[in-house]
């Protein structure tokens, strides 16, 4: 299998990629910051859609990604929901997985040898049932050593709470940053649940209770139904809809962020051109995310980088940064 092989081994196996990101013009800067994690791209890739990186070792060159970003991990391993797990609905698709993952011991034996070969930082998602929980993973990656950041999956219900989302109650989410700060040094990025009126409190929350960034945003629940069998597409019911069809909502959320903090956002939401991501440095975001396209087209996130470095050139841009948040708006 796959996992069971080192970076290397990977390397000598994988075939010559469709996509190449060819070296940058001298003067063109597609590097930025996000809090301590310098990313040589603003583009990574959305947890829950590149598995654990090494499933995809085959297909692309992950050291050219601006980051790997992998599916979201717990405390103890999580077997997920049962299947039907997805359905596909026009222009996006629905999943409810169910956070299916093998624990932080799971994913340390089995991933992290491949993950800190490459020559990209790997950004961690994680996620827990209690404020206790989180800390205790983000401790557990502290101590782990070369870990690029932490992405904190706050769309999670809070058993203590009565399953209310941490995301949708800004003291809750203030309350789990914070828990994680104490603990570790590495990059935060809390990653915000879709599910407000308003994201801007939300934000300024994650923001001042030690959040060194923000990744705009979850899938938005939803539902579909089979009409000839009268039962839903998914086992679980309901699920998270992703892809193009959320691309103007997470933008409008990633703008709303903005101007409301002094942080740096990921953006991510339905992503498949190199046009969609510039929409969102606009927007911005500093880097984005590209999620749902891997499923379809694994190439995706190169294209998107090629595409940048072509957008910059063609426009006489000469640092990809002088995009964030250059949207005009009339006042």
């Amino acid at each position: 299998m796959v996992e069971s092989l080192s970076l290397g081994e990977v390397k000598s196996k994988v075939q010559s990629p469709k996509t190449e990101v060819a070296k940058l013009d001298a003067g063109i800067n597609l590097s930025v910051q996000i809090g301590k994690l310098r990313m040589q791209n603003p583009v990574t890739v959305a947890s829950g859609t590149f598995g654990y990186g090494v499933e995809y070792a085959r297909l692309i060159d992950l050291n050219q990604l601006g980051a790997v970003t992998v599916k979201g991990i717990c405390l103890n391993p999580v077997r997920g929901n049962p299947t039907p797990r997805t359905a596909e609905t026009a222009s996006g698709m629905l999943n409810a997985i169910g956070l299916q993952g093998p624990g932080v011991d799971g994913f340390i034996k089995k991933y992290w040898p491949f993950l800190k070969e490459l020559h990209v930082p790997t950004i961690i998602n994680i996620w827990g049932t209690t404020v206790e929980e989180y800390a205790e993973v983000a401790r557990r990656f502290d101590a782990l050593g070369g870990v690029g950041a932490l992405e904190l999956n706050v769309s999670c219900p809070n058993i203590k709470e009565g399953g209310a989302q941490f995301g949708t109650d800004c003291k809750l989410l203030a309350q789990v940053v914070a828990a994680c700060r104490q603990v570790t040094t590495l990059p935060l990025i809390t990653k915000m649940s879709p599910n407000v009126v308003n994201i801007a409190p939300y934000a300024k929350a994650a923001e001042e209770a030690g959040s060194d960034a923000l990744a705009i945003t979850n899938s938005y629940p939803a539902m579909a139904i089979d009409i000839k069998t009268r039962k839903p597409k998914l086992a679980n019911v309901t699920g998270g809809l992703t892809g193009p069809c959320i691309k103007p909502i997470a933008i409008k959320l990633v703008w709303e962020a903005a101007q409301a903090v002094r942080i740096p956002i990921i953006g991510m939401g339905g992503i498949q051109h190199a046009e969609d991501a510039v929409e969102f440095l606009l927007a911005g975001a500093t880097a984005v995310a590209v999620g749902t396209a891997n499923f379809y087209e694994p190439q995706t996130a190169l294209q998107v980088i090629a595409g940048l470095r072509d957008f910059l050139q063609e426009k006489g841009i000469a640092d990809v940064r002088e995009l964030v948040g250059r949207v005009q708006i009339a006042r």
